[in-house]
């Protein structure tokens, strides 16, 4: 089918929840992809951080074609791969357990219900606050999103989950918003959807030193900034704080569904059998390509490609700003995990770099996203930025004209 007919197909039958692109992909290899039309992109997207190998990767291709046993067996089961990669991500994360999921917004939920649980199982049955932070995205499902401090995802669906509260990125709003009906603070080290903004380093510093204070426990939602995207395997690395939970999603199952939530031993006795669970999550396949996934990462020089590409797309980004300081306010984020924030709205960017043939997102209204597959090349990144630096000067000529 051409684009044309699934746009017809889905303008019927499909609720309408996403503003599409005018783009059917078909195909893809390295970090290009190909539409119906045989058209060729660079992807600086990843499938919004997910195809971090980009596409038709030797490892993806090789597990596909040796699982040739089961898809799926249900969590009542044991499976060969599920307990290998709980013991492969808790040896290199510090973390004790693990609990598999389907997505980062499942993992989050998890994460909360396991909070209040262990209070409650402790005797603490008042202490059941949950601490977010403006400008922040969890997920979509209701837990999650009442932890999402984002209006415009909120409003429509409110009321919402009781017990959430919101604070700013600030040492006074810390130490009075969380205190001792505190049950958990979750907080993203940098924010993807917020606009790719980096929690300061201090004030993750203050927060642990504030959950020891109240025994509130500290999640660190990595699920779009965590698994290698910012040049450590997780972006707790990077500073001198380890939270009690950590969740992750996104690359895990390099695009088969997978998230997780990690934890303590003594975090994990808040769950019991039965008391939380899911049909698909850690299913065979998935996990299996994460085992793989995890030793490349781990093993490989993957990390040294991510920090040593990203840190000269960042620089060439800074390059851009100081030419076009009309344009561009900042230049945010790490490794392969970046942001620049224009002065003007960035969606129309985002289709007219499509028409040059690379891929890219807006995020905030006014930040221009880039999470491209680690494999990205330094010629791929020039060969972006001449177009978007093209592009902006173009759209903001035609908004002082208008």
């Amino acid at each position: 089918m051409k684009l044309e007919d699934i746009q017809a197909i889905e303008s019927k039958h499909l609720i309408q929840t996403y503003a599409r692109q005018p783009v059917l992909f078909v195909r893809g290899n390295g970090s290009k992809l190909y539409d119906d039309r045989g058209r060729q992109y660079t992807d600086f997207l990843s499938g919004i951080g997910v195809n971090v190998l980009g596409y038709n990767h030797p490892l993806i291709r090789r597990v596909f074609q040796e699982q040739n046993d089961l898809l799926h067996v249900s969590n009542l089961f044991y499976n060969a791969y599920q307990g290998p990669l709980a013991a492969r991500l808790a040896e290199v994360s510090g973390f004790d357990r693990a609990f598999f999921c389907n997505s980062g917004t499942e993992a989050n939920e998890a994460a909360f219900k396991l909070a209040r649980a262990l209070n409650f199982k402790r005797g603490n049955k008042t202490k059941t606050k949950i601490v977010a932070f403006e400008n922040s995205f969890h997920g979509r499902t209701f837990g999650s999103l009442s932890a999402t401090g984002t209006k415009k995802y909120r409003e429509p669906f409110e009321p919402l989950v009781p017990g959430f509260i919101f604070a700013r990125q600030e040492l006074e709003e810390i130490n009075s918003k969380i205190d001792d009906e505190t049950a958990a603070v979750i907080v993203e080290p940098i924010q993807g959807e917020g606009g790719i903004n980096p929690f300061p380093a201090d004030l993750l510093q203050a927060l642990r030193k504030r959950c020891d204070e109240t025994g509130a426990l500290l999640i660190f939602d990595e699920v779009q900034c965590g698994l290698g995207r910012t040049g450590k395997v997780f972006v707790f690395q990077h500073y001198n704080v380890k939270p009690d939970v950590l969740t992750l999603a996104k690359p895990l199952g390099l695009g088969v569904p997978l998230g997780v939530v990690l934890v303590r031993d003594e975090v994990a006795t808040g769950l019991a059998a039965g008391e939380h669970g899911t049909t698909f999550g850690g299913g065979p396949l998935a996990c299996r390509l994460s085992l793989d996934f995890l030793s490349m990462l781990i093993d490989g020089d993957l990390l040294a490609q991510v920090q040593s590409v990203g840190d000269y797309f960042k620089s060439k980004l800074e390059l851009i700003r100081s030419n076009n300081p009309e344009i561009i306010k900042d230049v945010r984020g790490q490794g392969l995990m970046l942001g620049i924030e224009l002065s003007f709205p960035g969606k129309p960017l985002v289709g007219a770099m499509l028409e040059r043939s690379f891929v890219i997102n807006c995020t905030h209204e006014v930040v221009l996203r880039f999470l491209p597959p680690y494999i990205i090349s330094r010629e791929e990144i020039d060969s972006m930025l001449r177009e978007l630096e093209g592009a902006l000067q173009h759209e903001y000529n035609t908004r002082q004209t208008d």
